[in-house]
């Protein structure tokens, strides 16, 4: 199984060691027989993140070993790009073939890239982000991670 993993889940595996073994337990995503997959766009939310809070070297080297068990995927791709209007025409009510059978939901922009990606790829999206939800089956396969505190 491909999972695209979702900027809060690398930081579930840097930071949260009991979360970080239900996933492992529950999905395994970096079982031989999985494909862990991240967005380009998590390297840059985790950029910033390292950036804001002044992590120092052996942090960085954490990060590193993670994203080198990674499948990292761009999203300069023309169905990438068709997909994340689609996705955020569909979130804002706006799709006309497709209506959305709730409220009109405001996603931030990287989530729409990462959504967008995921689908494209066929990816399970492991998220801790509850924003996703409307998603779940029209355009993704969603695993909702609830931490584990």
């Amino acid at each position: 199984m491909k999972y695209l993993l979702d900027t809060n889940i690398i930081l579930i595996y840097l930071r949260d060691k009991r979360t970080k073994n239900f996933i492992e337990r529950e999905f395994a995503p970096f079982d031989v027989s999985n494909i862990p997959i991240v967005s380009v766009v998590s390297l840059g939310e985790i950029e910033s993140i390292a950036l804001r809070n002044n992590w120092g070297q052996k942090r960085f080297a954490a990060v590193e070993r993670f994203f080198e068990k990674c499948l990292i995927t761009d999203i300069n791709s023309e169905d990438v790009i068709r997909r994340y209007g689609e996705i955020d025409a569909y979130s804002q009510g706006k799709l006309k073939n497709k209506p959305l059978n709730n409220s009109s939901r405001n996603m931030g922009k990287n989530d729409l890239w990462i959504a967008a990606t995921a689908s494209i790829v066929n990816a399970r999206l492991l998220t801790t982000d509850k924003d996703f939800t409307h998603l779940d089956t029209s355009y993704l396969d969603l695993s909702l991670v609830t931490l584990m505190r």
